[in-house]
């Protein structure tokens, strides 16, 4: 059976690599691995016991010049919709193996939906999610990423996830002939011999269907019908991941610093998972930006442990790898310090002592957070002082609220807060599911919508005057910033990118 050959056949992916190549993939990965790893890392550094005090300052400056250049070498990751990362391997012949593909960037639109129009037959990858389509003409493809548990039931032993579940659609089927998925594994010990199936999620159920064939980092599938699919993944070995590290800090006016760091596979899937699971937590949180690729491959079963230097409280101290992707909940580490302060974190493997992951973390990665949510109070607090000691008429205060970005208080200038050109310059580019990004994520009521539509016919002016009705009770917090907090993981990428645009000036 073509899925269950551990050689890659020839066709649309032009993958040519022979059984050969696969047990060379084991050298090269291992070796990437050791190399990408900062020079002056050693078993040894894995310990938690300090040894500062003997270090000269000559070891100490090449340990933060090591530290440095790690973060230049790793590329920084791309933004999902979801607010997490799009991770590329770090096994080098993974990462050649996807370079030989032609990219397409898709435009994206609201509800984290891609859009990707393609004007001749060939094959080409998305350079966001990684996906390879096969076409035979003209086409426009649609897109989006889809959670594992909400199908957790449908999945079961010996089969287990192999990469990132997609609902994708498009008009002309016939004309979409194959899709490769990337998968989260790595292949290249030339010893393995998995077996690569697909999940196919239908209207009258589900069915495991077989794959056309397997690369090092993707698994083929002949287009039967569009609706969710994703790869599945039957192995008498240990599965070995590609893993990523994720980071968020807690957000509050407590000066002590706590961090959610999340040990996942690399899988969007697992990825998106956890930034919806951090963004209805309790406590707010902002993700930090640190390249989240694991330096060497995880293991199902084996354990790690989550250095900290300086020392921190750390919960728990050691965990068992698994593939949390069909997990409702996702289990995390907390670090917690007392003060605010420089430090590295490091993911150790506890059999070989080897640093699977390294980050240093500065002030600097999160103060700019800070600095704007404080100069948000003080500005609020400002206006809320004025309005306090000063009567306006009805008139005033309804002329107020139209000029209100250009008025000042106290010498305050209410910086970036929305001007009526510019919430009509973001109504001209919603689409047909404004009202329920607006119910959604504006919060605001069906009432308000049909009050407007009441007494408005043109649907560019009823979503301005609904951006306007937002903006007037949000007051002083009216700004570009708010809004795009609120909209970003919803709505298209062109609205995403003009509300950058109007913070940065």
């Amino acid at each position: 059976m073509a899925a269950e050959s551990p050689c890659i056949q020839a066709g649309a992916l032009d993958l040519e690599a022979s059984c050969e190549e696969g047990a060379d993939c084991a050298a090269r990965c291992a070796e990437g691995c050791a190399e990408e790893l900062p020079a002056g890392e050693s078993s040894s550094e894995s310990s938690s016991s300090s040894s500062s005090e003997d270090d000269s300052d000559t070891e100490e400056s090449d340990t933060r010049r090591s530290d440095e250049e790690q973060e230049k070498k790793e590329s920084q990751p791309d933004r999902n919709e979801s607010g997490g990362v799009n991770c590329q391997p770090h096994c080098e012949h993974c990462r050649n193996e996807n370079a030989q593909r032609e990219q397409v960037t898709p435009r994206r639109l609201a509800g984290g939906q891609y859009l990707l129009k393609l004007d001749a037959d060939g094959t080409y990858q998305c350079s966001v999610t990684g996906l390879i389509f096969e076409v035979t003409e003209a086409i426009t493809i649609s897109y989006s990423l889809l959670s594992w548990s909400k199908y957790a039931g449908l999945v079961k032993p010996p089969w287990v996830v192999g990469g990132p579940l997609f609902d994708v659609h498009c008009k002309a089927a016939s004309a979409l002939t194959s899709i490769a998925f990337p998968h989260s594994l790595c292949l290249g010990d030339g010893d393995s011999h998995p077996a690569f199936k697909v999940l196919h999620i239908k209207d009258a159920g589900a069915a495991i269907e077989p794959s056309m064939d397997y690369s090092a980092s993707h698994v083929r599938w002949l287009v039967s019908s569009l609706s969710p699919v994703g790869p599945l993944i039957r192995s008498e070995e240990p599965l070995l991941y590609h893993g990523a590290v994720v980071l968020y800090k807690a957000v509050d006016d407590d000066p002590s610093l706590l961090f959610r760091v999340y040990v996942a596979t690399n899988n969007e899937s697992f990825i998106k998972d956890i930034a919806k699971a951090v963004k209805h937590s309790k406590k707010k949180f902002i993700k930090i930006d640190k390249p989240p690729v694991c330096q060497k491959l995880l293991q199902k079963g084996k354990r790690y442990r989550l250095l900290c230097e300086p020392e921190a409280e750390v919960t728990p101290e050691e965990i068992e790898f698994v593939d949390g992707s069909l997990l409702k909940l996702k289990s995390y580490i907390e670090v917690y310090l007392e003060k605010q302060e420089d430090f590295t974190l490091s993911l150790i493997e506890l059999e070989s002592e080897a640093v699977v992951w390294k980050a240093k973390l500065r002030e600097s990665d999160w103060i700019h957070y800070d600095q704007n949510k404080n100069e948000l109070k003080r500005n609020a607090g400002s206006i809320k002082r004025r309005k306090s000691t000063n009567s306006f008429s009805d008139e005033e205060t309804h002329c107020g609220k139209k000029q209100r970005s250009n008025s000042t208080t106290d010498g305050i200038k209410t910086m970036n807060l929305l001007t009526d050109q510019q919430l009509m310059a973001i109504a001209k580019l919603f689409g047909a599911e404004w009202k329920e990004v607006a119910i959604e994520c504006l919060q605001m009521e069906m009432k308000d919508i049909q009050q407007i539509q009441a007494k408005e016919q043109e649907v560019n002016i009823q979503k301005f005057l609904l951006l306007s009705k937002w903006r007037e009770r949000e007051q002083s917090n009216g700004t570009a910033q708010n809004l795009y907090s609120r909209l970003s993981e919803k709505v298209s990428y062109d609205i995403v990118q003009l509300l950058e645009g109007f913070m940065a000036q």
